[in-house]
């Protein structure tokens, strides 16, 4: 319970980040072009609040997720090398390159998040 109660928070808190990102822009006060084309993509549907919570909300769980996999991934090698002292630096090896295939593939989805939120439209 003390789990689920630590990632409710978690992404409440990223929620919060990603609110600032959901404010409206001002309209431009020259009345032209821009004015005009504004009211073009606002009548469209234009690009919504809803993608910026995406990106803020898939990123999150990005970041919980792989803390999630390298703490497992830690406490297990600690675990068996307290059992095995013997192959401890084995382990550890394991564990740094679990480690940072994890990191690889965090960063990797991290950078497909931002894609998402910046070039979509």
């Amino acid at each position: 319970m003390n789990k689920l109660l630590s990632v409710l928070a978690m992404t409440l808190v990223l929620s919060a980040v990603a609110l600032p990102a959901l404010a409206e822009t001002a309209a431009p006060a020259d009345g032209g072009a821009a004015a005009q084309q504004a009211q073009v993509q606002a009548a469209q549907g234009g690009r919504g609040g809803s993608i910026f919570l995406g990106g803020a909300f898939g990123a999150g769980l990005i970041i919980l997720g792989a803390a999630y996999g390298i703490g497992r991934i830690g406490g297990a090698a600690v675990e068996s090398m307290a059992r095995q002292p013997e192959v401890a630096r084995n382990i550890q090896t394991a564990m740094i390159i679990s480690a940072a295939l994890i990191e690889g593939v965090t960063f990797f989805g991290l950078i497909v998040c931002l894609i998402a939120l910046f070039f979509t439209g």
